[in-house]
Protein backbone atom coordinates (compact mmCIF):
# COMPACT_ATOMS: atom_id res chain seq x y z
CA UNK A 1 0.00 0.00 0.00
CA UNK A 2 0.83 3.80 -0.50
CA UNK A 3 0.79 6.32 1.90
CA UNK A 4 0.36 9.22 0.42
CA UNK A 5 -0.87 12.08 2.47
CA UNK A 6 -0.77 12.29 6.38
CA UNK A 7 -3.55 11.84 8.23
CA UNK A 8 -3.22 15.08 9.82
CA UNK A 9 -2.05 16.50 6.18
CA UNK A 10 1.82 17.46 7.47
CA UNK A 11 4.69 16.27 5.12
CA UNK A 12 6.45 13.47 5.79
CA UNK A 13 9.52 15.01 7.50
CA UNK A 14 7.53 17.59 9.40
CA UNK A 15 6.75 17.31 13.45
CA UNK A 16 3.48 18.74 15.16
CA UNK A 17 3.36 22.59 16.25
CA UNK A 18 5.57 21.98 19.29
CA UNK A 19 5.31 24.48 22.63
CA UNK A 20 7.55 24.45 25.55
CA UNK A 21 7.52 26.42 29.07
CA UNK A 22 9.72 26.33 31.93
CA UNK A 23 9.52 26.92 35.62
CA UNK A 24 5.67 26.55 36.05
CA UNK A 25 5.07 24.56 38.84
CA UNK A 26 6.34 27.05 41.76
CA UNK A 27 6.70 25.15 44.68
CA UNK A 28 8.40 22.05 42.32
CA UNK A 29 12.54 22.70 42.37
CA UNK A 30 12.30 22.51 38.61
CA UNK A 31 9.68 22.20 36.51
CA UNK A 32 8.62 22.19 32.32
CA UNK A 33 5.87 21.63 30.22
CA UNK A 34 6.22 20.18 26.58
CA UNK A 35 3.69 20.31 24.16
CA UNK A 36 3.55 18.18 20.78
CA UNK A 37 0.25 18.80 18.58
CA UNK A 38 -2.30 17.36 21.12
CA UNK A 39 -0.12 15.71 23.43
CA UNK A 40 0.51 17.66 26.33
CA UNK A 41 3.26 16.66 29.26
CA UNK A 42 3.85 18.29 32.42
CA UNK A 43 7.39 17.52 34.63
CA UNK A 44 8.09 18.54 38.05
CA UNK A 45 11.12 17.91 39.74
CA UNK A 46 11.87 17.31 43.56
CA UNK A 47 15.11 17.02 45.34
CA UNK A 48 17.97 16.10 45.48
CA UNK A 49 16.52 15.18 48.96
CA UNK A 50 16.87 12.11 51.28
CA UNK A 51 15.98 8.98 49.99
CA UNK A 52 14.05 6.63 52.29
CA UNK A 53 14.01 3.92 52.90
CA UNK A 54 17.75 3.57 53.35
CA UNK A 55 17.96 0.25 52.28
CA UNK A 56 17.66 1.75 48.48
CA UNK A 57 20.07 4.70 49.03
CA UNK A 58 23.93 4.72 47.40
CA UNK A 59 26.60 6.08 49.13
CA UNK A 60 28.47 7.09 46.33
CA UNK A 61 26.16 8.72 44.32
CA UNK A 62 22.35 10.40 44.16
CA UNK A 63 19.83 8.58 42.19
CA UNK A 64 17.00 9.27 40.11
CA UNK A 65 13.43 8.24 40.03
CA UNK A 66 11.23 8.76 37.25
CA UNK A 67 6.92 8.55 37.64
CA UNK A 68 4.95 8.58 34.19
CA UNK A 69 1.11 9.04 34.66
CA UNK A 70 -1.56 9.31 32.35
CA UNK A 71 -4.56 11.51 33.43
CA UNK A 72 -7.65 8.98 33.15
CA UNK A 73 -9.57 10.61 30.44
CA UNK A 74 -6.11 11.79 28.73
CA UNK A 75 -6.30 9.58 25.67
CA UNK A 76 -8.22 7.93 23.04
CA UNK A 77 -10.39 4.98 23.48
CA UNK A 78 -10.83 3.55 26.95
CA UNK A 79 -11.00 5.17 30.13
CA UNK A 80 -7.10 4.59 31.61
CA UNK A 81 -6.93 3.19 34.94
CA UNK A 82 -5.78 5.17 37.55
CA UNK A 83 -2.15 4.20 39.41
CA UNK A 84 -0.28 2.85 36.54
CA UNK A 85 0.17 -0.97 35.68
CA UNK A 86 2.81 -2.93 33.79
CA UNK A 87 3.25 -0.38 30.55
CA UNK A 88 3.72 2.39 32.66
CA UNK A 89 6.44 0.77 35.19
CA UNK A 90 8.28 -0.34 32.25
CA UNK A 91 8.29 3.36 30.61
CA UNK A 92 9.29 4.57 33.62
CA UNK A 93 12.70 2.86 33.87
CA UNK A 94 12.96 3.39 30.07
CA UNK A 95 12.67 7.43 30.82
CA UNK A 96 14.75 6.79 33.81
CA UNK A 97 17.91 5.31 31.82
CA UNK A 98 17.19 7.97 29.05
CA UNK A 99 17.92 10.62 31.41
CA UNK A 100 20.36 9.27 33.75
CA UNK A 101 23.19 9.68 30.95
CA UNK A 102 23.31 13.49 31.24
CA UNK A 103 22.93 14.07 35.01
CA UNK A 104 25.82 13.49 37.62
CA UNK A 105 24.86 13.18 41.10
CA UNK A 106 28.10 12.22 42.50
CA UNK A 107 27.75 15.24 44.89
CA UNK A 108 24.46 13.93 46.25
CA UNK A 109 25.13 10.74 47.77
CA UNK A 110 22.40 8.95 49.44
CA UNK A 111 20.03 11.42 47.64
CA UNK A 112 17.28 11.20 45.30
CA UNK A 113 16.17 13.07 42.45
CA UNK A 114 12.58 12.41 41.59
CA UNK A 115 10.76 13.43 38.20
CA UNK A 116 7.31 13.28 38.48
CA UNK A 117 5.83 12.85 34.37
CA UNK A 118 2.33 13.61 34.29
CA UNK A 119 -0.21 14.13 30.36
CA UNK A 120 -3.70 15.70 30.66
CA UNK A 121 -3.99 15.19 27.32
CA UNK A 122 -2.40 12.84 24.74
CA UNK A 123 -2.16 11.89 21.02
CA UNK A 124 0.59 9.32 21.12
CA UNK A 125 4.48 10.40 21.61
CA UNK A 126 3.76 10.48 25.30
CA UNK A 127 7.65 9.26 26.36
CA UNK A 128 8.89 11.46 23.99
CA UNK A 129 7.24 14.57 25.10
CA UNK A 130 7.77 13.49 28.59
CA UNK A 131 11.56 13.16 28.05
CA UNK A 132 11.76 16.60 26.41
CA UNK A 133 9.94 18.14 29.55
CA UNK A 134 11.56 16.18 31.98
CA UNK A 135 15.24 17.15 30.65
CA UNK A 136 14.06 20.71 30.48
CA UNK A 137 12.59 20.52 34.45
CA UNK A 138 15.70 18.78 35.24
CA UNK A 139 17.42 21.75 33.86
CA UNK A 140 15.70 24.08 35.96
CA UNK A 141 16.21 22.77 39.03
CA UNK A 142 19.88 23.55 38.77
CA UNK A 143 21.41 20.25 38.17
CA UNK A 144 24.46 19.72 36.47
CA UNK A 145 24.30 18.38 33.22
CA UNK A 146 26.31 17.67 30.32
CA UNK A 147 23.37 17.87 27.77
CA UNK A 148 19.61 18.10 27.15
CA UNK A 149 18.05 14.85 26.02
CA UNK A 150 15.80 15.70 23.03
CA UNK A 151 12.82 12.69 22.12
CA UNK A 152 11.71 12.24 19.28
CA UNK A 153 9.33 9.24 17.39
CA UNK A 154 10.16 8.23 13.86
CA UNK A 155 9.12 5.24 12.04
CA UNK A 156 7.21 3.98 8.85
CA UNK A 157 3.77 4.12 7.74
CA UNK A 158 2.78 2.20 4.89
CA UNK A 159 5.40 2.73 2.46
CA UNK A 160 6.81 6.22 3.62
CA UNK A 161 9.14 6.97 6.71
CA UNK A 162 7.47 9.64 8.59
CA UNK A 163 8.72 12.03 11.78
CA UNK A 164 6.81 12.59 15.07
CA UNK A 165 3.31 9.92 14.71
CA UNK A 166 0.38 10.93 15.77
CA UNK A 167 -2.15 8.06 17.33
CA UNK A 168 -3.56 6.82 14.07
CA UNK A 169 0.13 6.79 12.00
CA UNK A 170 1.06 5.01 15.82
CA UNK A 171 -1.79 2.51 15.74
CA UNK A 172 -1.49 1.96 11.92
CA UNK A 173 -1.79 -2.12 11.42
CA UNK A 174 0.71 -1.34 8.47
CA UNK A 175 3.77 0.25 10.44
CA UNK A 176 6.47 0.61 12.63
CA UNK A 177 6.92 3.29 15.39
CA UNK A 178 10.73 3.72 17.27
CA UNK A 179 10.84 6.74 20.05
CA UNK A 180 14.79 8.02 20.21
CA UNK A 181 16.22 9.91 22.86
CA UNK A 182 19.39 11.92 21.48
CA UNK A 183 22.14 14.06 23.05
CA UNK A 184 22.17 17.06 20.45
CA UNK A 185 25.77 17.67 21.04
CA UNK A 186 27.28 14.45 20.58
CA UNK A 187 24.85 12.63 18.75
CA UNK A 188 24.33 9.67 21.21
CA UNK A 189 21.07 7.75 21.19
CA UNK A 190 19.99 7.33 25.66
CA UNK A 191 16.80 5.53 24.10
CA UNK A 192 15.28 3.49 20.97
CA UNK A 193 13.04 0.78 20.97
CA UNK A 194 10.87 0.18 18.18
CA UNK A 195 7.37 -1.36 17.37
CA UNK A 196 6.64 -2.98 14.59
CA UNK A 197 8.98 -4.22 10.91
CA UNK A 198 10.92 -1.85 9.46
CA UNK A 199 13.77 -2.75 6.15
CA UNK A 200 17.34 -1.71 7.06
CA UNK A 201 17.27 0.87 4.40
CA UNK A 202 13.80 2.52 6.11
CA UNK A 203 15.62 2.36 9.49
CA UNK A 204 18.66 4.08 8.33
CA UNK A 205 16.66 7.17 6.72
CA UNK A 206 14.81 7.33 10.17
CA UNK A 207 16.88 7.52 12.10
CA UNK A 208 18.63 10.16 10.25
CA UNK A 209 15.25 11.71 10.09
CA UNK A 210 15.36 12.00 13.84
CA UNK A 211 18.56 13.03 14.61
CA UNK A 212 17.67 16.34 12.30
CA UNK A 213 14.43 16.85 14.35
CA UNK A 214 16.02 16.11 17.29
CA UNK A 215 18.50 19.26 16.52
CA UNK A 216 14.64 21.40 16.24
CA UNK A 217 13.39 20.05 19.41
CA UNK A 218 16.79 21.51 21.37
CA UNK A 219 16.28 24.93 20.08
CA UNK A 220 12.56 24.97 21.68
CA UNK A 221 14.29 23.39 24.35
CA UNK A 222 16.77 26.26 25.06
CA UNK A 223 14.27 28.99 24.40
CA UNK A 224 12.30 27.88 26.42
CA UNK A 225 14.97 28.07 29.29
CA UNK A 226 16.24 31.27 27.92
CA UNK A 227 12.89 33.12 28.31
CA UNK A 228 12.59 31.83 31.94
CA UNK A 229 15.79 32.99 33.47
CA UNK A 230 15.69 35.86 31.29
CA UNK A 231 12.66 36.77 33.21
CA UNK A 232 13.97 35.93 36.32
CA UNK A 233 17.01 38.46 35.54
CA UNK A 234 14.68 41.15 35.21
Amino acid sequence: MTYTKRFDGRKFDETRPMIAKVGIIPRADGSAMFQAGDTIAYAAVYGPRDLHPKFMQNPSTGILRVHYNMMPFSGHGDRVRPGGGRRSKEICMVMQNALTPVLDLKDYPNAVVDVFIEFPQTDAGTRCAGLNAASMALADAGLTMKDLVCAIAAGRVEDKVVIDLNYLEDSHEDGCDIPMAILPSTGEVTLLQMDGEISAEMLSDALKLANNTAKQIYDVQKVALKEKFTQVKK
